[in-house]
């Protein structure tokens, strides 16, 4: 039986930790499938740390970074490169993950060469293009592109469905970052980071902090660092650890406000495994990511999400995130009222996570092999059960 050729494309390190779990599915049955790991690299040192964690190795690497690198860099380089690939493997299928730029283009890439796209977190929407940008126009176009949508829920199938996308190709499977943390989060882990081994926090309370979106650059970024800056001021019992981004705008900003601030910890951004540990021991997580909404909330850790809207409502109805904005006395007043309440703090950090069950890469893997002709039945969709 000829081995169903499935090539994985990703480009930053949110993207590999999501793929991975599916990877390591595909590697599962090699009787059957052939899994080919496309990275274009445009950020090369956090990727790279992902991809050794998870003993990934390559068959395709574009390697695109260039130090100052714009949008419309990434997006020529990505589907230059990759259009020379696709027309010596032509893989079977192409999967690509999420709203990233690589994603669109490696999807675009593959429509140019009559290749099947598989969108993994499919369906996720604020239906305002700048906001988060350039994800927000990035994931609409994939899923224009996109010829299997693996959403995460209910609701991003919903989003789906009213754009007229086919149910048959739709299949609900949880988030695949639930998936990843079976293999990163151990009760007995220890921190390789030196400002991290003694763990500075542990006569106290620990908060997690972790801003970086484009849009929230310059003004905002500074001040959501005030509103945490006043945090620290008013709750002498915790320490905020900051892994910060490595692009030279945000490290200005984070530097210009909480440089030699005492109990706020400034990092280099951590591996995988001890960014989700340190999480798991956080009270309480500032954050204007999008993965770690849904990341987080299975640890049982509530988040506070800087930005005026979010792709992710589900967390929100949930009660396991907050959307704070981006003000300093918005981010303080959130902060402040979780900190000093420890049960609207617990209520948080004890309601029910909706993105899913860890499970969510078995289930696109058997989803593939269905549609693919491999096997006659579809897995069963995630299903959230609020409490």
């Amino acid at each position: 039986m000829k081995r169903l050729r499935v090539m994985s494309v990703f480009g930053v390190r949110p993207e590999a930790i999501k793929m991975a779990p599916v990877i390591k599915e595909l590697e599962r049955y090699p009787e059957v499938i052939e899994s080919i790991v496309t990275v274009t690299g445009q950020h090369r040192e956090m990727l790279d740390q992902v991809l050794e964690f998870y003993n990934i190795v390559p068959d395709y690497d574009l390697d695109i970074m260039e130090h100052g690198q714009t949008l419309t860099d990434i997006f020529e380089r990505t589907l230059r490169g990759l259009e020379k690939v696709l027309i010596q493997d032509r893989p079977d299928i192409v999967l690509v993950h999420g709203d990233t730029s690589a994603s669109f283009v490696s999807a675009l890439a593959a429509f140019y060469q009559k290749i099947p796209v598989g969108h993994v977190e499919a369906g996720l929407r604020t239906y305002d293009k700048f906001s988060p940008y350039p994800e927000e126009i990035n994931r609409r176009l994939t899923g224009v592109i996109a010829d299997l949508h693996f959403a995460p829920t209910q609701e991003a199938k919903a989003n789906l469905l009213s754009e007229r996308i086919s149910e048959e190709n739709i299949f609900v499977t949880g988030n695949t970052v639930i998936d990843t943390l079976h293999y990163t989060i151990a009760e007995d882990f220890n921190f390789r980071t030196p400002e991290l081994q003694h763990c500075p926090w542990q006569d106290g309370r620990l908060v997690v902090m972790e801003v970086h979106r484009r849009e929230n650059w310059g003004s905002r970024i500074e001040q959501i660092c005030l509103g945490v800056r006043d945090l620290v001021a008013q709750h002498d019992d915790i320490t905020v650890v900051f892994p910060v981004h490595l692009n030279p705008v945000v490290r200005d900003t984070v530097n210009q406000v909480l440089q030699d601030i005492d109990r706020v910890i400034l990092i280099e951004p951590l591996s995988n495994d001890e960014f989700h540990n340190l999480i798991n021991k956080a009270i309480l997580l500032i954050s204007d990511s999008g993965g770690v909404q849904e990341e987080a909330p299975a640890m049982g850790t509530p988040v506070l999400v800087t930005r005026e809207e979010t792709e992710r409502p589900e967390a929100v109805v949930a009660g396991t995130v907050r959307l704070v904005g981006t003000s300093r006395n918005g981010v303080f007043a959130a902060g402040d009222e979780l900190l000093a309440d420890e049960n609207k703090r617990l209520a948080m950090a004890q309601a029910v996570n909706p993105y899913g069950d860890g499970r969510a890469a078995p289930r696109i893997v058997a989803a593939l092999l269905q549609r693919f002709g491999y096997t006659e039945d579809l897995p069963s969709e995630w299903v959230y059960l609020q409490k």
